[in-house]
């Protein structure tokens, strides 16, 4: 499986962060322990919410339509909303 992961800083309630992997456990891991550059800053995260794929091609295509304008906005919207985090 594949997933397409949004991430919530725990310190700051709207710094988001989405990514891909293979190993959702493992990368949640690097994350909180620094180990990617970009997420340190606000480490600790939680999963707001996960997607998981057959193919590595639509989970790829997917993340890449999440970190576009209008997939942000569908991130905020419905994805988010729905698990009752970050608004």
């Amino acid at each position: 499986m594949f997933y397409v992961y949004v991430l919530q800083s725990t310190v700051k309630k709207d710094e988001i962060y989405t990514g891909y992997t293979k190993d959702l456990k493992n990368r949640l891991e690097k994350h909180n322990k620094g180990d990617v550059k970009h997420t340190s800053k606000y480490s600790p995260w939680i999963v707001s919410t996960y997607i998981a794929f057959d193919s590595q091609t639509s989970a790829l295509d997917f993340e890449k339509y999440l970190k576009s304008g209008s997939g942000r906005v569908f991130l905020r919207k419905r994805l988010i909303s729905l698990c009752g985090r970050v608004a």
